[in-house]
C-alpha cells in the first residue's frame, strides 16, 4: 500500500513548490496552501518555473509527464481546505521559530486525527515545534535540499517523542518519491546537510564582509581547488538571498551586517537569487547562469 497517498505542502515558496511537484510526479495527490491568494497566484508561476528545470536537469526528464505533475496540484488559501483528507502534511513557511509554531498550533486543531506532521525546516529543532503540534508523537523534521530532482537527499530526523513507527513510514515516503532517505538519529541543528554546508557559507560571507576577495574570486577558489561544481554565492543564489538573510540576521555581528548587505543591495532591488533571475549572479529565463 502507498505511504501517505495524500500529502498538503504548507508554504508554496521555492522549495515548497519543489516538494509539492516531486510528490506529484510519484503519483501524490497533493495540496499546496499559502497564506493568500496572491501568494498562491505567484507560486503557480513558481511551480510552472520548475518543469524546464526539472527537464534540464535530469536527463531522461519527461516534459510531458512534469507538465502532468503540476497540472494535478491543488491549491488553496483555507488552511482547514488545505488540511482536509490529508495523510502527511509538510511544513515549509519561513525560517522563523515564531511562524512555524503559529501554523502549526492553527494545523493540530485543523488536521485529521490521523495526518502524520513534518517540518521541512533547515535549522530550527522537531522538539522546539513538537508541544504546540497536539500531537509531538507524530511530529518530525522532513528536510530537502534545493532542486530536490538532483540534490535527492531526505533528511528524517525526530526528537525524543517521536513514534519510531511513524519516522519508519515517514522514511519509507521519502523513498517513495524519488528521494535518498538520511536517517538523522539524534536531533541536531542543521541536520547532517546543513551541518556541514552553513559553515562554508558562512565562512564565504564573513570573507566578502571583510573585503578579503570578491564574491567571484570567492566562488572560483573553491570550485578549482575542491572540484565542486559550484562556489558558495552560487549556491546562495540557488538557496534564495531571502532564506540566507533571514539565517544570517539571527547569528554574530559579522552575519548580521551580511544579512543587512543582502537586505540593501539585493533584496530591496528584488534581486533575489535564482527565482527571480539576478542575486548574486544573473540568470536567464530557465535558471541558467548567464
Amino acid at each position: 500500500m502507498s505511504t501517505f497517498p495524500r500529502v498538503t505542502v504548507l508554504g508554496a515558496g521555492v522549495l515548497g513548490a519543489q516538494i509539492a511537484f516531486q510528490a506529484s510526479l510519484h503519483g501524490k495527490e497533493v495540496t499546496l496552501w499559502d497564506i493568500s491568494d496572491d501568494a498562491l497566484a505567484v507560486a503557480r508561476r513558481r511551480a510552472d518555473a520548475v518543469v524546464p528545470d526539472y527537464v534540464r536537469e535530469v536527463p531522461d526528464g519527461d516534459r510531458d509527464a512534469a507538465l502532468a505533475a503540476v497540472a494535478r496540484l491543488r491549491w488553496s488559501s483555507d488552511l482547514g481546505e488545505a488540511l482536509a483528507g490529508a495523510d502527511l502534511v509538510i511544513e515549509a513557511v519561513p525560517e522563523r521559530l515564531d511562524v512555524k509554531r503559529d501554523v502549526w498550533g492553527r494545523v493540530g486543531q485543523l488536521a485529521d486525527p490521523a495526518t502524520v506532521f513534518t517540518t521541512n525546516s533547515s535549522t530550527l529543532l522537531p522538539s522546539a515545534i513538537a508541544d504546540v503540534t497536539g500531537r509531538p508523537e507524530r511530529f518530525l523534521a522532513l528536510h530537502f535540499a534545493n532542486h530536490v530532482w538532483v540534490n535527492d537527499t531526505a533528511e528524517v530526523m525526530g526528537h525524543d517523542g517521536t513514534d519510531p513507527d511513524v519516522r519508519a513510514q515517514v522514511l519509507a515516503f521519502a523513498a517513495g518519491i524519488g528521494m535518498t532517505p538520511i536517517e538523522v538519529l539524534k536531533e541536531q541543528p542543521g541536520y547532517v546537510l546543513n551541518s556541514l554546508l552553513v559553515p562554508l557559507l558562512g565562512a564565504a560571507s564573513v570573507l566578502l564582509v571583510r573585503g578579503v576577495a570578491t564574491v567571484e574570486t570567492i566562488d572560483t577558489t573553491w570550485r578549482r581547488a575542491t572540484g565542486a561544481p559550484a562556489g558558495p554565492f552560487q549556491i546562495f543564489d540557488t538557496v534564495g538571498l531571502r532564506t540566507a538573510a533571514a539565517v544570517a540576521s539571527a547569528g554574530d555581528e559579522e552575519s548580521q551586517a551580511f544579512a543587512a548587505m543582502l537586505q540593501r543591495d539585493y533584496l530591496e532591488k528584488g534581486r533575489f537569487g535564482r527565482e527571480s533571475g539576478e542575486g548574486f549572479y544573473r540568470y536567464d529565463a530557465e535558471g541558467r547562469q548567464l
